[in-house]
């Protein structure tokens, strides 16, 4: 395997997109497969220069915050690009959101620009907007003055048609004859590598989402280590169904695919039948996904049905990547070389990956080495912040990283942002993870999620990975519930498959003698689903709140299964 030499791109978004449209003219940039959008980078660049255009005829200026609140609708990423041409910082909004969370980000954010969709599936976006902003619809969408959000200027709908008194985004494009070609120009000019380009609101499964901030050399460095560790190349088509509002998406996807002018196929939210149709038709080589999503895929009815020969590479990430669900991606999806990606949104946000070369029985067992560039060391979280002490190898500890790739920080919140990164540039995962002596890197889970059994220190990753290779079990995921004697008890949540009669005395008898007595699961809870996030991350805080509230004193109890409604 031969990796190239690091050399680090001090480059715009707007520079980047220029050399591809320069080198990939007439290529494929942008297919949406459930929409009559099909765009060559030319095309597609000229969409992003007349929006580009038609911002600063609006009156966006630089630093101006552009909010996208929508599923992988056309034209997101024309507005992602259009709003990077002209230094405007790009916030990606959940769709999941509701009038609460959405108010507290554009306040959070002082945000002055919104772009959302009306409506997808029974999900009123509209309906929610007015809740939050009642004022909505008594002014101008493109000259508001709210006073519980007073940066917040203009709202327009994607698309081409005008709603509910929100005017669109052709009424945008429509004024770029308003911006001399010599202002744009001028504009364009006048950003700059290190600026700030994108904020990334966090998750926030443990509390309100933090914006992190992060510039055009952090994630035009990072797509390219991205995509080159899964060779890339102008001849790719890469299917995307992961939100575009996500790093996965929006890095790991778009700016791997921009570095390296692979066409992006766009799913417009998940759905199985349709990636696998997309894949089929459009013969993608590459397809991401979080695992749930992979093993959708392979669990429905149909998928004998599909020709996904096309496929060699992609990304498997987002949550634990079981290593029997990576051997049947390989072996039925022909993804031979499939990755895995490690990292988290403030290292914008890729640490290590695995490399489609690289041994397969290395990238199921690990999520690869540190990306060029980065540093990835495995340090003692109780010596954290005030003292680095690297742990041995093979000897769990913090994941921590430092490099062109750690965040600017967290918007408006310096007392968070001197939490997460140290005083000499060290930015602290909150995982818990063991390196060899190769540099490989295993992620055992959260330190949050570490479980205490009796004084024994017990990971659930491993014992999800071990549970999973039952051939009743499609998914499992571990947590921990108080125990008076023991401190801790084991949890697992496991979602058998299909027509599979799964029980827990055939877990326990599974695990006999092949797993340590103290990490065989005491409660077993048999589900259909998680709780997820809106980006296809399981949220295993709200299955402690579920386990808690089964199992209030694990002491007392049997332990047998139980099967959610």
């Amino acid at each position: 395997m031969q990796i190239d030499p690091f050399v680090l791109q001090e480059k715009t978004l707007g520079a980047l997109l220029d050399e591809t449209i320069c080198r990939h003219s007439d290529n494929d940039a942008v297919i949406h497969h459930e929409r009559p959008l099909r765009q060559s980078w030319l095309e597609f660049g000229k969409s992003v220069d007349d929006l580009a255009r038609g911002l600063m005829a609006l009156g966006v200026q630089k630093g101006e915050k552009i909010a996208i609140w929508a599923t992988n609708v056309p034209h997101w990423l024309t507005l992602m690009f259009a709003g990077a041409r002209i230094g405007a910082i790009l916030i990606t909004v959940n769709t999941s959101y509701h009038a609460r969370e959405l108010e507290f980000l554009l306040r959070q954010s002082d945000c002055e620009n919104l772009f959302m969709l009306d409506s997808y599936r029974d999900h009123d976006f509209i309906k929610i907007l007015k809740t939050a902003v009642p004022q909505i619809g008594e002014q101008p969408s493109d000259s508001l003055n709210i006073p519980q959000l007073p940066e917040l200027r203009r709202i327009f709908l994607m698309g081409d048609k005008s709603k509910r008194g929100l005017r669109c985004l052709s009424d945008v494009t429509a004024l770029a004859q308003n911006t001399s070609p010599a202002d744009y120009a001028a504009r364009k000019a006048d950003i700059k590598p290190y600026d700030v380009i994108n904020m990334q609101y966090t998750s926030g499964t443990t509390g309100f989402p933090k914006g992190v901030m992060l510039s055009h050399v952090n994630i035009v460095n990072n797509g390219y280590w991205i995509g080159r560790h899964q060779n890339f190349s102008s001849n790719d088509r890469i299917c995307l169904p992961v939100p575009l509002f996500h790093c996965f998406g929006c890095v790991l996807g778009v700016m791997a695919a921009v570095n390296h002018g692979a066409t992006m196929v766009i799913v417009e939210a998940f759905n199985p039948l349709h990636v696998m149709d997309a894949i089929e038709k459009e013969r993608c080589t590459g397809v991401y996904g979080v695992p749930s999503m992979f093993l959708s895929m392979l669990e429905h009815r149909h998928f004998s049905r599909y020709d996904l020969s096309s496929l060699r590479t992609g990304i498997m990430a987002g949550s634990v990547c079981p290593a029997p669900l990576m051997r049947r991606v390989v072996e039925e999806m022909h993804m031979r070389e499939i990755t895995i990606c490690y990292g988290m949104t403030e290292a914008s946000p890729v640490m290590t990956q695995t490399h489609a070369d690289e041994d397969f029985e290395r990238r199921i067992s690990s999520v690869g080495r540190a990306m060029p560039g980065i540093t990835v060391l495995v340090a003692d979280p109780q010596a954290l912040p005030d003292q680095l002490r690297e742990m041995p190898y093979g000897i769990p500890g913090e994941v921590i990283c430092k490099g062109y790739n750690v965040m600017e920080g967290y918007y408006k919140l310096p007392g968070e942002t001197a939490a997460a990164v140290t005083p000499d540039g060290w930015l602290r995962s909150g995982d818990m993870g063991i390196m060899d002596e190769a540099g490989y890197l295993v992620i055992t889970g959260r330190i949050k999620d570490m479980i205490i059994r009796g004084g024994e220190n017990i990971y659930p990753r491993e014992i999800e990975e071990f549970i999973s290779g039952m051939d009743q079990v499609m998914d499992v995921q571990v947590v921990s519930v108080p125990n008076r004697k023991y401190g801790e008890e084991v949890v697992a949540f496991i979602i058998p498959k299909e027509g599979a009669s799964l029980r827990a005395e055939d877990v326990r008898a599974y695990c006999k003698g092949r797993l340590a007595w103290h990490k065989v699961p005491r409660h077993m809870v048999f589900v259909d689903s998680y709780p997820m996030t809106g980006s296809g991350k399981i949220q295993k805080f709200k299955l402690r709140e579920m386990a808690l509230e089964l199992f209030p004193d694990s002491e007392r109890e049997k332990g047998e299964g139980v099967r959610s409604e």
